[in-house]
């Protein structure tokens, strides 16, 4: 038994070992990894395999939105004072993720294009941010740069919301086939209402109301099994997709 449980502590330590080579992170992971297979893996897992995942960004995602619900302006405040007291690249990190958040699209583009100078410059969740960030300002070919780098050097991180993101930069760009062929991509790779909904949205902002209907109906098929809770958490997108459908009535 003893054996057993320590061929499963290094054939977990390999599966992280194998995430953290093609994730592009750094490469002393490796050595605690197979230095302490088991303390090295939960390290591992909490550290930079559960922030990469859907899960964790779903509920941080939650947690967020439920503390900007009661105090809008708090971790922009909180940020910024972090920052001026002690100004690290964390902070500025920090700070740069609250503008975004707050809609300062054009503050947080030029900090985030700091953070792209400094130590945490390969940090696929940074280099995410910044495409938003370029992205929201309107810079559609520094958004394109990016989120191909992010997707060639950490093919793990986040693929869906990636992909999105590239989608709606190739749009902004002017590059419909692309952008087109990167929602259909992200549909069908993953399936989830929140891609489906941005290919619906961005149908509509072309004219396509055939092939956005036919994305709504999958979205309803879906929600006729959520929960009161799941629903309230996909609010937001919900609200944004039925304006996008309220808007395209009008025209």
């Amino acid at each position: 038994m003893p054996f057993a449980g320590l061929g499963l502590h290094v054939l977990i330590a390999i599966f992280f070992a194998v995430h953290c080579v093609r994730s592009g992170r750094e490469t002393y992971w490796l050595f605690i990894l197979f230095s302490f297979p088991f303390l090295g893996s939960v390290a591992y897992f909490f550290a930079v395999y559960l922030p990469g995942t859907r899960l964790e960004h779903t509920v941080r995602k939650s947690v967020l939105s439920a503390a900007r619900s009661l105090d809008p302006e708090r971790e922009l405040r909180e940020a910024r004072q972090a920052f001026d007291l002690t100004p690290t690249a964390q902070n500025q990190m920090r700070l740069a993720a609250a503008m975004l958040e707050a809609g300062s699209h054009a503050e947080a583009a030029q900090l985030y294009e700091t953070c792209l100078q400094g130590p945490f410059a390969s940090d696929p969740e940074m280099r995410f941010g910044a495409a938003r960030a370029r992205l929201e300002n309107g810079q559609a070919r520094p958004a394109i740069d990016l989120a191909e780098a992010i997707r060639k050097d950490s093919p793990a991180f986040r693929p869906e919301a990636v992909s999105t993101l590239l989608a709606n930069a190739y749009s902004l760009a002017g590059q419909h086939g692309a952008a087109r062929n990167e929602f259909h991509s992200a549909v069908t790779r993953f399936g989830t209402v929140d891609a489906r909904a941005e290919f619906a949205i961005w149908l509509l902002s072309i004219g396509d109301n055939e092939a956005a209907n036919s994305q709504l109906r999958e979205i309803e098929k879906a929600m006729k099994h959520w929960s009161r809770q799941t629903k309230s958490h996909n609010r937001p997108m919900l609200n944004r997709l039925e304006a996008a459908f309220a808007a395209a009535r009008k025209t």
